[in-house]
């Protein structure tokens, strides 16, 4: 896929969870927190948690592994799903999963352009804005300009390839490695890397982000 490239025809009925589930959930929570039985503040501690932190680790787990083991890296690429799932981050949202990489020539940046498909073991809860109309839209027809907006500069002879995940198929971007992190363990370079270099819409932080080895 290049800046444009995006397919249309494929099915987002089954996508998980449905709108059917997702409002169970928000009347059972209503109800608990009705009765007194759950604190909202602790359930949005919760929420907090693992859509910026337990599920983005498991993923930058993955590519700091991939970073640091060429094997890893080409089984990654060869096999997303079979390599993730080696190392326990398994479950629904994340049986078909394809990594794509980041090099110096070409850049990726994935996108469900009809609702929210997302590679939820390694990822988490997917962010507001990705499932915002805005976002669906514009990640197709103006990439660089959302990039722009997250703050990520490509020089202009850099091709955006545009991932548009479905049911079937999920996207995890693998960044590229920070120039000056030889020395780093897996533990120190997964340190480096968020939701949003992932994601597509940044790169990975730079050692000097205030990060030391």
């Amino acid at each position: 896929m290049s800046d444009n490239d995006h397919s249309h025809d494929h099915d987002h009925d089954h996508t998980e969870p449905p709108g059917e589930l997702e409002l169970k959930v928000k009347a059972l929570e209503s109800l608990l927190v009705e009765k007194g039985l759950v604190d909202p503040a602790a359930l949005d501690v919760l929420i907090e948690t693992y859509e910026h932190k337990v599920g983005p680790r498991n993923g930058a787990q993955v590519v700091a592994r991939a970073w640091a083991q060429p094997e890893f890296k080409e089984w990654l690429l060869r096999d997303g799903a079979a390599a993730i799932a080696s190392l326990g981050f398994t479950g629904r949202q994340g049986e078909h999963l394809r990594v794509v990489e980041n090099t110096t020539t070409v850049h990726n940046l994935v996108v469900c352009t009809l609702c929210s498909c997302y590679p939820w073991p390694v990822l988490g809860l997917p962010p507001v804005w990705y499932k915002s109309a805005p976002y669906r839209s514009r990640a197709v027809s103006d990439p660089r300009g959302v990039l722009a907006e997250f703050g990520t500069t490509l020089d202009h002879d850099t091709e955006i390839r545009v991932w548009d995940s479905t049911s079937e198929m999920r996207y995890l971007v693998l960044p590229q490695r920070p120039q000056g992190t030889q020395d780093w363990t897996q533990a120190q370079l997964a340190t480096l890397v968020s939701r949003n270099a992932m994601i597509g819409v940044e790169k990975a932080q730079q050692p000097d982000d205030g990060m030391t080895a």
